[in-house]
């Protein structure tokens, strides 16, 4: 008898790239009696190009996934890299963490950086930068949903004495007219130059070399950074994209 099997995407709405299908046969992902992982890769085959048409986004990386009929495809959209799940008929997309069956009911691992491995002489400041909580974000001129970020960081800043907001200036490639633009910022080291820049506007070319800019970007392969905004709590928790700031706060406050 054949199954209805639902999956769910729990991904915040600026990382949810790509549709899914609410449900559908079980029967999509069976492959071929006694189908090992060397015989599936034997008879079903997935090239970059293939991925790339399908998904609509460039490809990193293909292989089998820990479930048998799918490939685990890893993209990059908007500079940020997402991971699906694709059927062997090429024909479902699936959003999905597989979680074995032994972590069921355990939390999942918060993600965490060294603070002091990000340099702050260099940031731009919002708020007093006396304030004892210091909150890192890394920015892209030209990244919706950074200006986003920026306008609840005000709202926190009309509340909350206590915090500042340093910002790294991290232009992504998928932004070509990004790096200039951070560059033109970080001369002038100019929260005014950064939000002219989320509201579309055209910018002066830098007038210094601006060599932080190429050393944020090199720090934030080290630390795993591949999407804008991406915060850095003062614990070392992350996140990484868009929140309000009421979300913000709450996750500042709950060290759990």
């Amino acid at each position: 008898m054949k199954k209805n099997i639902f999956f769910y995407c729990l991904l915040p709405i600026a990382y949810c790239l790509l549709p899914v299908p609410h449900a559908f046969q079980a029967h999509a992902f069976q492959g071929p009696p006694g189908c090992g992982e060397k015989e599936c890769a034997a008879c079903h085959t997935l090239t970059n190009d293939e991925a790339k048409t399908i998904l609509k986004a460039d490809v990193k990386s293909i292989k089998m996934s820990p479930v048998k009929g799918l490939w685990e495809v890893i993209g990059v959209q908007e500079g940020k890299d997402f991971t699906v799940y694709l059927d062997f008929s090429k024909k479902y997309i699936v959003l999905a963490r597989f979680v074995p069956v032994s972590d069921v009911g355990k939390p999942a691992p918060q993600k965490k950086v060294d603070p002091a491995q990000v340099p702050l002489a260099d940031a731009l400041v919002m708020g007093n930068p006396n304030a004892p909580i210091k909150i890192i974000v890394f920015d892209d001129p030209e990244c919706p949903y950074c200006k986003k970020l920026h306008e609840e960081a005000k709202k926190i800043l009309t509340k909350r004495k206590d915090i500042a907001f340093y910002i790294k200036m991290f232009p992504l490639a998928s932004h070509p007219n990004a790096y200039n633009k951070a560059k033109t910022i970080q001369c002038k080291k100019s929260i005014k130059l950064l939000e002219d820049a989320f509201d579309g506007k055209e910018l002066p070319k830098p007038d210094c070399e601006a060599k932080e800019i190429d050393e944020n970007i090199k720090l934030g392969k080290t630390l795993g950074i591949s999407g804008t905004p991406f915060i850095i709590l003062p614990d070392g928790r992350v996140i990484p994209g868009y929140v309000e700031a009421d979300v913000l706060l709450n996750v500042l406050e709950n060290k759990q």
